[in-house]
Protein backbone atom coordinates (compact mmCIF):
# COMPACT_ATOMS: atom_id res chain seq x y z
CA UNK A 1 0.00 0.00 0.00
CA UNK A 2 1.06 3.69 -0.62
CA UNK A 3 0.14 6.91 1.00
CA UNK A 4 0.58 9.62 -1.58
CA UNK A 5 1.96 13.10 -0.55
CA UNK A 6 3.13 16.20 -2.30
CA UNK A 7 5.41 17.31 0.09
CA UNK A 8 8.67 15.62 0.59
CA UNK A 9 10.45 12.16 0.35
CA UNK A 10 13.71 10.80 0.04
CA UNK A 11 15.78 8.15 -1.99
CA UNK A 12 19.68 7.13 -1.11
CA UNK A 13 20.79 9.88 -2.29
CA UNK A 14 18.56 12.26 -2.55
CA UNK A 15 15.62 14.11 -0.68
CA UNK A 16 12.91 16.02 -2.45
CA UNK A 17 10.72 18.63 -0.89
CA UNK A 18 7.57 20.04 -2.70
CA UNK A 19 9.19 18.59 -5.91
CA UNK A 20 12.43 20.25 -5.55
CA UNK A 21 15.87 19.31 -4.48
CA UNK A 22 16.21 19.82 -0.82
CA UNK A 23 20.21 20.41 -0.88
CA UNK A 24 20.32 21.91 -4.12
CA UNK A 25 16.91 23.99 -4.72
CA UNK A 26 15.62 24.46 -1.21
CA UNK A 27 18.27 25.12 0.95
CA UNK A 28 20.06 28.37 0.68
CA UNK A 29 17.95 29.82 -1.66
CA UNK A 30 14.50 29.71 -0.08
CA UNK A 31 13.63 31.37 3.72
CA UNK A 32 11.80 29.76 6.26
CA UNK A 33 8.86 32.05 5.95
CA UNK A 34 8.76 31.66 2.56
CA UNK A 35 8.89 27.27 3.13
CA UNK A 36 6.14 27.64 5.66
CA UNK A 37 3.72 29.27 3.33
CA UNK A 38 4.86 27.04 0.43
CA UNK A 39 4.40 23.95 2.89
CA UNK A 40 0.69 24.77 3.56
CA UNK A 41 -0.11 26.15 0.26
CA UNK A 42 1.57 23.70 -2.17
CA UNK A 43 2.56 27.08 -4.16
CA UNK A 44 5.60 29.30 -3.75
CA UNK A 45 4.46 32.68 -2.61
CA UNK A 46 5.27 36.59 -4.67
CA UNK A 47 7.74 38.36 -2.83
CA UNK A 48 5.16 40.65 -1.43
CA UNK A 49 2.93 37.88 0.02
CA UNK A 50 6.43 35.99 1.39
CA UNK A 51 6.79 39.65 2.70
CA UNK A 52 3.40 40.26 4.89
CA UNK A 53 3.48 36.82 5.77
CA UNK A 54 6.86 37.03 7.67
CA UNK A 55 5.41 40.56 9.28
CA UNK A 56 2.56 38.34 10.82
CA UNK A 57 4.88 35.74 12.31
CA UNK A 58 7.12 38.64 13.49
CA UNK A 59 4.42 40.61 15.07
CA UNK A 60 3.39 37.11 16.88
CA UNK A 61 6.40 35.94 17.81
CA UNK A 62 6.84 37.34 21.30
CA UNK A 63 4.59 39.53 23.10
CA UNK A 64 6.27 39.75 26.62
CA UNK A 65 5.68 37.54 30.10
CA UNK A 66 2.33 35.98 28.30
CA UNK A 67 1.02 33.10 30.26
CA UNK A 68 2.66 31.36 27.76
CA UNK A 69 5.80 32.73 28.22
CA UNK A 70 5.64 31.87 31.80
CA UNK A 71 4.42 28.20 31.53
CA UNK A 72 6.95 27.42 29.44
CA UNK A 73 9.89 29.23 32.03
CA UNK A 74 8.45 26.93 34.28
CA UNK A 75 8.24 23.82 32.57
CA UNK A 76 11.59 24.21 31.75
CA UNK A 77 12.79 24.57 35.35
CA UNK A 78 11.25 21.64 36.66
CA UNK A 79 12.48 19.41 33.40
CA UNK A 80 15.42 21.22 32.08
CA UNK A 81 16.29 17.86 30.65
CA UNK A 82 12.58 18.32 28.04
CA UNK A 83 13.41 21.50 25.35
CA UNK A 84 10.55 19.89 24.11
CA UNK A 85 8.21 19.35 26.86
CA UNK A 86 9.01 23.30 27.74
CA UNK A 87 8.02 24.39 24.06
CA UNK A 88 4.70 22.09 24.14
CA UNK A 89 3.90 23.31 27.30
CA UNK A 90 3.50 26.89 26.29
CA UNK A 91 1.83 26.41 22.59
CA UNK A 92 -0.72 23.83 24.59
CA UNK A 93 -1.48 27.77 26.38
CA UNK A 94 -2.59 29.10 22.62
CA UNK A 95 -6.04 29.52 23.11
CA UNK A 96 -9.03 31.59 22.94
CA UNK A 97 -7.60 34.35 25.06
CA UNK A 98 -3.76 34.38 23.90
CA UNK A 99 -2.54 34.11 19.90
CA UNK A 100 -6.45 32.25 19.38
CA UNK A 101 -7.84 35.93 18.04
CA UNK A 102 -5.94 35.03 14.93
CA UNK A 103 -7.89 31.89 14.00
CA UNK A 104 -10.91 33.57 15.69
CA UNK A 105 -11.14 37.09 13.53
CA UNK A 106 -9.70 35.29 10.19
CA UNK A 107 -13.06 33.06 10.42
CA UNK A 108 -15.06 35.69 11.95
CA UNK A 109 -14.41 37.91 8.94
CA UNK A 110 -14.38 34.89 6.48
CA UNK A 111 -18.27 33.93 7.66
CA UNK A 112 -19.28 37.45 7.24
CA UNK A 113 -18.07 38.42 3.66
CA UNK A 114 -20.99 38.60 1.15
CA UNK A 115 -20.70 36.77 -2.15
CA UNK A 116 -20.04 40.23 -3.73
CA UNK A 117 -18.04 42.25 -1.86
CA UNK A 118 -18.53 46.07 -1.61
CA UNK A 119 -16.18 48.42 -4.05
CA UNK A 120 -16.02 51.39 -1.84
CA UNK A 121 -15.40 52.18 1.63
CA UNK A 122 -19.33 53.51 2.32
CA UNK A 123 -19.90 49.84 1.10
CA UNK A 124 -17.48 48.61 3.16
CA UNK A 125 -19.08 50.80 6.08
CA UNK A 126 -22.60 49.54 5.72
CA UNK A 127 -21.81 45.89 5.80
CA UNK A 128 -19.15 46.52 8.93
CA UNK A 129 -22.33 48.28 10.84
CA UNK A 130 -24.77 45.40 9.86
CA UNK A 131 -21.30 42.94 11.17
CA UNK A 132 -21.38 45.03 14.56
CA UNK A 133 -24.93 45.60 15.33
CA UNK A 134 -25.42 41.92 14.28
CA UNK A 135 -22.85 40.96 17.29
CA UNK A 136 -24.14 43.66 19.93
CA UNK A 137 -27.84 42.30 19.52
CA UNK A 138 -26.70 39.07 20.25
CA UNK A 139 -24.47 39.83 22.98
CA UNK A 140 -21.38 38.43 21.54
CA UNK A 141 -17.98 40.19 21.35
CA UNK A 142 -16.54 41.09 17.79
CA UNK A 143 -12.81 38.72 17.91
CA UNK A 144 -9.72 41.19 17.05
CA UNK A 145 -11.78 44.47 18.84
CA UNK A 146 -10.17 45.51 21.27
CA UNK A 147 -6.58 44.92 23.49
CA UNK A 148 -5.69 44.37 27.16
CA UNK A 149 -2.98 46.87 27.12
CA UNK A 150 -2.67 48.64 23.47
CA UNK A 151 -5.67 50.54 24.47
CA UNK A 152 -5.29 53.53 22.38
CA UNK A 153 -4.10 51.52 19.34
CA UNK A 154 -2.01 48.39 18.94
CA UNK A 155 1.13 49.03 17.47
CA UNK A 156 1.10 46.50 14.98
CA UNK A 157 -2.31 46.96 13.35
CA UNK A 158 -0.78 49.99 11.80
CA UNK A 159 2.41 48.71 10.83
CA UNK A 160 0.52 45.29 9.06
CA UNK A 161 -1.98 47.95 6.88
CA UNK A 162 0.81 49.65 5.87
CA UNK A 163 2.28 46.81 4.65
CA UNK A 164 -0.06 45.10 3.31
CA UNK A 165 -0.65 48.46 1.48
CA UNK A 166 2.58 48.36 0.03
CA UNK A 167 2.58 44.95 -1.48
CA UNK A 168 -1.23 45.62 -3.04
CA UNK A 169 -2.35 42.78 -0.12
CA UNK A 170 -4.80 44.67 1.17
CA UNK A 171 -8.33 41.91 0.57
CA UNK A 172 -11.62 41.73 1.44
CA UNK A 173 -10.78 40.19 5.14
CA UNK A 174 -8.66 43.55 5.74
CA UNK A 175 -10.96 45.69 4.72
CA UNK A 176 -13.80 44.40 6.95
CA UNK A 177 -12.10 44.55 9.49
CA UNK A 178 -10.75 48.22 8.90
CA UNK A 179 -14.31 49.23 8.42
CA UNK A 180 -15.73 47.63 11.60
CA UNK A 181 -12.42 49.85 13.21
CA UNK A 182 -13.86 52.98 11.58
CA UNK A 183 -17.78 52.17 12.79
CA UNK A 184 -18.12 50.57 15.55
CA UNK A 185 -17.73 53.15 18.02
CA UNK A 186 -21.43 54.37 16.54
CA UNK A 187 -22.92 50.70 17.61
CA UNK A 188 -20.88 50.07 20.73
CA UNK A 189 -20.79 53.50 22.41
CA UNK A 190 -16.63 53.28 22.24
CA UNK A 191 -13.85 53.04 20.48
CA UNK A 192 -11.69 50.10 20.78
CA UNK A 193 -8.62 49.17 18.90
CA UNK A 194 -8.15 46.49 16.55
CA UNK A 195 -6.47 44.09 17.92
CA UNK A 196 -2.63 43.61 16.14
CA UNK A 197 -3.39 39.31 16.65
CA UNK A 198 -6.76 40.00 14.87
CA UNK A 199 -5.26 41.86 12.12
CA UNK A 200 -2.53 39.56 11.55
CA UNK A 201 -5.71 36.56 10.93
CA UNK A 202 -7.01 38.98 8.77
CA UNK A 203 -4.10 39.19 6.65
CA UNK A 204 -3.33 35.26 6.65
CA UNK A 205 -6.88 34.98 5.08
CA UNK A 206 -6.52 37.40 2.49
CA UNK A 207 -3.52 35.70 1.79
CA UNK A 208 -5.54 32.76 1.41
CA UNK A 209 -4.18 30.75 3.66
CA UNK A 210 -6.32 27.57 5.04
CA UNK A 211 -8.75 28.93 7.83
CA UNK A 212 -8.53 25.69 9.86
CA UNK A 213 -5.21 26.27 9.99
CA UNK A 214 -4.79 30.30 10.98
CA UNK A 215 -3.91 29.81 14.71
CA UNK A 216 -0.97 26.94 13.27
CA UNK A 217 0.89 30.15 11.76
CA UNK A 218 0.18 31.38 15.24
CA UNK A 219 1.44 28.89 17.11
CA UNK A 220 4.40 29.02 14.28
CA UNK A 221 5.77 32.31 15.01
CA UNK A 222 5.47 31.49 19.02
CA UNK A 223 7.44 28.83 18.83
CA UNK A 224 10.19 31.16 18.05
CA UNK A 225 9.05 33.50 20.50
CA UNK A 226 9.27 30.61 23.35
CA UNK A 227 12.78 29.44 22.17
CA UNK A 228 14.07 32.88 23.08
CA UNK A 229 12.15 32.68 25.77
CA UNK A 230 14.03 29.82 26.90
CA UNK A 231 17.96 31.34 25.69
CA UNK A 232 16.77 34.12 28.09
CA UNK A 233 15.98 32.01 30.86
CA UNK A 234 19.43 29.90 30.47
CA UNK A 235 20.91 33.49 30.75
CA UNK A 236 19.13 34.95 33.28
CA UNK A 237 16.85 32.70 34.91
CA UNK A 238 13.54 33.93 36.76
CA UNK A 239 11.69 31.26 36.43
CA UNK A 240 12.49 29.77 40.53
CA UNK A 241 10.93 33.42 41.47
CA UNK A 242 8.52 33.34 39.92
CA UNK A 243 7.76 29.83 41.58
CA UNK A 244 9.37 30.95 45.28
CA UNK A 245 6.87 34.17 44.61
CA UNK A 246 4.04 31.65 44.73
CA UNK A 247 5.36 28.82 47.12
CA UNK A 248 5.82 31.47 49.49
CA UNK A 249 2.39 33.08 49.89
CA UNK A 250 0.64 30.15 49.77
CA UNK A 251 -1.47 29.11 53.03
CA UNK A 252 -3.66 26.37 53.84
CA UNK A 253 -7.52 27.43 53.73
CA UNK A 254 -10.66 26.02 55.79
CA UNK A 255 -12.16 23.64 53.20
CA UNK A 256 -15.92 25.61 54.46
CA UNK A 257 -15.69 28.03 51.28
CA UNK A 258 -15.40 25.42 48.85
CA UNK A 259 -18.15 23.07 47.66
CA UNK A 260 -17.56 19.34 49.26
CA UNK A 261 -17.92 16.56 46.83
CA UNK A 262 -21.34 14.99 47.17
CA UNK A 263 -21.59 11.52 48.36
CA UNK A 264 -22.81 8.75 46.19
CA UNK A 265 -26.25 8.78 48.37
CA UNK A 266 -26.73 12.43 47.57
CA UNK A 267 -26.36 11.90 43.71
CA UNK A 268 -29.02 9.32 43.64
Amino acid sequence: MTYPTALGSSTKDTITLLGHDLADDVMGEVGFGELAFWLATQRRPTPGETRVFEAVLAALADHGFTPTAIVTRLTHLSAPDSVQGALAAGLLGGGSRFLGVTEDCGQFLHAHLPGTVPTDDAGWDALALEVVRAQREAKRFVPGLGHPVHKDGDPRTRRLYAIAGQESLVGPHLQLFAAIGRVHPEVLGRTLPLNGAGVCGAALADLGLPLELLRGFALLARTAGLIGQLAEELRNPVARQIYDSVDLHNRPVDPVPYRPVPTAEELQ
